[in-house]
């Protein structure tokens, strides 16, 4: 049971980066990222249930789930972060180009254009800010510093402090936040579930 775990998990870090491949040939980025979302939870849940009865991983397993773990939780926050504020009701680069077209036809992001990030809302660079706080939450986790999120929050905190005034970029910070932090903690902890 152990290793079918693991191979959950990995299946979970894999099933992050598959879509990145099928996302530019789609008109609508959200539907990618409701069934990503809906297929890594799947994974994940089910590795979960299988590790609490199974015995811990040892050896180059261990590496294996930490690695699978990490690359889950930076590589897969970002379809349920877009999904949250979508949800919320945050101005998403799918939103964007819906009313940017009246009719929701499609419109080249102008990331894949030009290879620069396109103001999305109040909130700049937050996808990489995104991928750094996941892999530093998971991270810390798995060394088992929970202490390091209060670090990490608080860094966050203080270095978008200025940008908060924005319209609704309270609101955007503070969804995003949690949901990235509430998926790199839950991709952490199937990694322990397995190894402990």
């Amino acid at each position: 049971m152990t290793a079918t775990a693991i191979v959950l998990l990995v299946a979970t870090a894999l099933s992050s980066l598959v879509p990145v491949i099928v996302r530019r040939r789609l008109r609508s980025t959200l539907v990618v990222d409701a069934v990503t979302t809906a297929v890594m939870v799947g994974f994940a849940a089910t590795a979960a249930a299988l590790a609490a009865d199974a015995a811990p991983a040892r050896g180059v397993g261990v590496v294996v789930v930490a690695c699978a773990a990490m690359i889950a939780a930076v590589g897969g926050g970002g379809y349920v972060v877009r999904l949250v504020l979508w949800a919320g009701g945050a101005d998403t680069r799918e939103r964007a180009r819906d009313s940017a077209t009246g009719d929701g036809e499609h419109v080249p992001d102008a990331e894949s254009e030009s290879g620069t990030e396109a103001e999305a809302g109040p909130l700049r660079g937050g996808r990489v800010i995104g991928y750094l706080e996941r892999a530093a939450v998971a991270a810390t986790l798995l060394a088992g510093w929970p202490e390091g999120l209060a670090v990490i929050l608080a860094v966050k905190s203080l270095a978008r402090y200025p940008e908060l005034r924005a319209p609704h970029a309270g609101e955007q910070f503070i969804m995003g936040t949690f949901a990235s932090v509430l998926w790199a903690t839950a991709m952490a902890g199937v990694g322990f579930l397995i190894t402990h």
